[in-house]
Order: C-alpha cells, then structure tokens, then sequence
C-alpha cells in the first residue's frame, strides 16, 4: 500500500498550487479519501475530504478556496488550492480511509509566503 504526495512548494500569498496524491496497493474507489495538513507546532487537521461516492467536505478555513476532486481511473486525488495564505503553510497529507483500514502518505511541504 502506497500513497504519494506530489505539487507541494513556495508560493506568493494569492497564489496557486494544486497537490495530486498517486495510490497503489489497495482498491482505492471504495474509500474515503481526504487532505489534511500539519503546520509546525499544531495538531493534524483535515483539510477537505472526499467519499467513495463522491461527497466532499471541507474545513471552514478553505472553503470557496480549495476544490478536492478524485479520479478512480488514475487511482489519484487532487487539491486545487486558491487564493493561498501564510497560514495555509503547513505539511500536506492524504489519507484512505476504509473500514478500520487507514493508509497515509509521507506529505509535501507547502508554504505561503506574505
């Protein structure tokens, strides 16, 4: 079982950046997958979700900024992330959820500069 993370880097606050996370080994359609992120001296916390249905949630402090989106053919999920902030600058992790099963990937760096 595999997760990647990919797209992190430095951005100009007002920026873009969009993370796409690559998934082996399981059958990734039938989980939940979901972003979450860590910045230095905070606990981990969800960005935005998605089900295996297609249901989405995000956290308050990305919604209208942040889309997630799947795609069950490439076994891949995505953050596109908009209008950025300093405060958005933290680890970003994705994380399969099924059942008692969770699978989490090593994390890309994203940080926003002011």
């Amino acid at each position: 079982v595999q997760l990647v993370e990919s797209g992190g880097g430095l951005v100009q606050a007002g920026g873009s950046l969009r993370l796409s996370c690559t998934a082996s080994g399981f059958t990734f359609e039938d989980y939940a997958i979901g972003w979450f992120r860590q910045a230095p001296g905070k606990e981990r916390e969800l960005v935005a979700g998605i089900t295996s249905g297609g249901i989405t949630n995000y956290a308050d402090s990305v919604k209208g900024r942040f889309t997630i989106s799947r795609d069950n053919a490439k076994n891949a999920l995505y953050l596109q992330m908009n209008s950025l902030k300093p405060e958005d600058t933290a680890v970003y992790y994705c994380k399969g959820t099924y059942g008692q099963y969770d699978y989490w990937g090593q994390g890309t760096q994203v940080t926003v500069s002011s």
